[in-house]
């Protein structure tokens, strides 16, 4: 059967993974009485709840007698990490664009990646049907991005569909016809998009996706780029300097029909498969026969620029919620996540019970959180660090990352203004439709920690930002932290309403009446510069002396709630998060108040 392999490059939101679900059914993947749900590829809990799609995933589909490998990417730049090693398995992808928006910054990072390795692309304008759709701006919008990426001529020729995904129909011209479905942009795959190219030699694959199956162990997904491989032969695996990692056999070799994945007896050059069997092959490791000795070329991953701390949870509460507590479960779940993450990088701490895990940004760090949190994990972790490097001379480089913040007009000018107090340099202001602006910054990362939540606290929920890693640059300085103090409790128990009113005119609470506190834990922010220690179970005196006023039920301020990545971003450096199954703590690193005396002594004396 003949072949294509194509990606499916857009932002978040644009409705990448709502056109696979219209290519599946259109195609005849599903039955027509089978129940599917939406958004059948976000197969992850915390995909379905964010909406967001976090690991790359292939489906395939028929048409007209040839398959089509269709591989769905991350839009977040966080992941990005998966995307560049995608793009190495495809012969063309479809950058699909919201009529509304325009390209967006995770746009520009994907299809600039795909552009370098010479993908030709095929634009798909979708969400034509939008009352604010602006076809034609958005079209040049495209044209010129690709211009600024340095796209060959031919490159530049891109054919243009529009449509609407969640309608199901493609044609081309924006006005329809509509009763086509999504046949015109199969029938434009086709024409577009060349038939894989087929090395000669002997069988080589390029491991791209990796995952762990509890049935079939290490399960590696690659294209297929020479010859072909059936279970049971006899093959070795290269690293990408051409060492070998290992020598074995393929037990199972299993091919994407539709949404499901079924064993086949020989996967030929050109098509993308999945191959269980190998206990060491990694992402970017080629798959190959005994003969051949030099190994695929494999993209390089661009570096990670945060890293938090991850340790043992040791607080008078550790156990009492989780199952998985000890560093030795903590260290192993790291490890089998930086297998199959390589934009995640892990390393042991010199005392061997904390971890350092770097990362992409924040949000793929407290993806990672949220996930171990919800297997029965307990963590203590730090706050998130820029991963700085060194030039030749010695000179400190921090990460700076192009920020893109559409913003209503009427609070573009609190935006600019924090974004200055963050050391981000403004690069573009220009109208974007609707009494809205975009607003372009190269920012030091640092200062962008925790900035989502404040952002939308300034706009009134109205700004959408962002971000994209733009280069490593001479450090910008010092950049001003949180404001305020916190209030500390100085005793373990459970919190008392009467004790929590008496204290509300030191600052807002983060802690409900009833909830378990321990020395040293955080239960709420100081309205001062400096952090005050409190009692939150102080009961109220009780005597035999009746009052007139009856007692009245204590009223008290809702608490404040953070959620994981607030309270990351919240904590300074000598404070911690603590994350179980069923709470989010904040904590003093030293729960003991002498020990945090001394250690502020210790800081001074240094400084000093």
């Amino acid at each position: 059967m003949k072949l294509r392999n194509i990606a499916i490059i857009a932002h978040v939101d644009h409705g990448k993974t709502t056109l696979v679900d219209r290519l599946l059914q259109q195609s005849g993947a599903f039955r027509d009485n089978q129940r599917v749900a939406e958004r059948v590829m976000d197969s992850n809990d915390l995909e379905k709840e964010r909406g967001i799609t976090i690991l790359a995933k292939a489906t395939s589909v028929e048409w007209k007698n040839v398959r089509v490998n269709i591989v769905d990417t991350p839009g977040h730049a966080d992941f990005g990490g998966e995307v560049e090693r995608i793009l190495s398995m495809v012969d063309s992808a479809i950058v699909l664009v919201d009529a509304a928006e325009g390209p967006m910054p995770q746009t520009k990072f994907v299809v600039g990646k795909a552009l370098k390795i010479g993908l030709k692309p095929i634009v798909c304008i979708n969400k034509v049907d939008k009352a604010d759709a602006r076809i034609t701006e958005v079209v040049n919008e495209v044209f010129d991005l690709f211009a600024a990426l340095d796209a060959t001529d031919e490159q530049l020729d891109f054919p243009i569909i529009y449509g609407s995904a969640k309608q199901g129909w493609m044609a081309d011209s924006p006005d329809g016809p509509q009763d086509q479905g999504m046949g015109p942009l199969f029938d434009l795959v086709l024409r577009h998009v060349a038939e894989p190219k087929i090395e000669q030699g002997s069988f080589r694959l390029l491991g791209t996706l990796l995952e762990a199956n509890p049935y079939l162990g290490r399960v590696v997904t690659g294209r297929v780029f020479a010859g072909s491989v059936k279970p049971n032969q006899a093959v070795k695996v290269l690293d990408r300097k051409g060492n070998i990692v290992e020598q074995g056999r393929v037990s199972k070799i299993l091919a994407f029909r539709g949404i499901e994945r079924q064993p086949i007896e020989e996967a030929e050059a050109g098509d993308i498969v999945a191959i269980a069997g190998l206990a060491k092959f990694n992402v970017a490791d080629t798959l190959c026969a005994l003969d051949v000795t030099e190994p695929l070329q494999a993209q390089p991953i661009d570096p990670p620029t945060l890293s938090m701390t991850f340790m043992v949870n040791d607080s008078p509460l550790a156990g009492t919620e989780g199952d998985k507590v000890t560093s030795r479960m903590i260290r192993a779940r790291l490890y089998k996540e930086a297998e199959g993450n390589v934009a995640l990088k892990v390393e042991d701490s010199p005392t061997g019970e904390a971890f350092v895990v770097s990362g992409r940004g924040e949000l793929q760090l407290g993806i990672l959180i949220e996930t171990m949190r919800r297997e029965g994990f307990e963590l203590s972790i730090s706050r998130p660090r820029v991963v700085f490097q060194k030039d030749e001379d010695g000179q400190t480089l921090e990460p700076i990352e192009e920020v893109i913040i559409d913003v209503d007009e009427e609070h573009s000018g609190v935006v600019v203004q924090k974004m200055s107090e963050r050391k981000a340099d403004m690069i573009e202001m220009r109208p974007s439709g609707g009494d809205r602006l975009r607003l372009v910054f190269y920012a030091p990362t640092r200062g962008l920690i925790g900035y989502q939540g404040e952002l939308l606290t300034d706009t009134r929920g109205t700004a959408i930002m962002n971000r994209l890693f733009h280069e490593y640059a001479p450090h910008r300085g010092d950049i001003q932290g949180r404001r305020n103090g916190v209030l500390i409790s100085n005793e373990q128990g459970e919190s008392v309403a009467y004790a929590m009113w008496k204290l509300e005119d030191r600052g807002p609470m983060m802690i409900d009446p009833g909830c378990k506190v321990y020395r040293g834990m955080i239960v709420g922010e100081h309205t001062r510069d400096n952090d005050l220690e409190i009692n939150v179970l102080k009961g109220k005196q009780l005597t035999n002396i009746r009052t007139q006023s009856k007692d009245e039920a204590v009223r008290l301020t809702p608490p404040i709630r953070l959620t994981l990545e607030q309270a990351l971003a919240y904590i300074e450096d000598d404070e911690r998060v603590e994350v179980t199954p069923k709470s989010i703590r904040l904590r003093k690193a030293l729960l003991d108040p002498n020990d945090r005396k001394r250690a502020e002594r210790s800081k001074e004396a240094a400084l000093g």
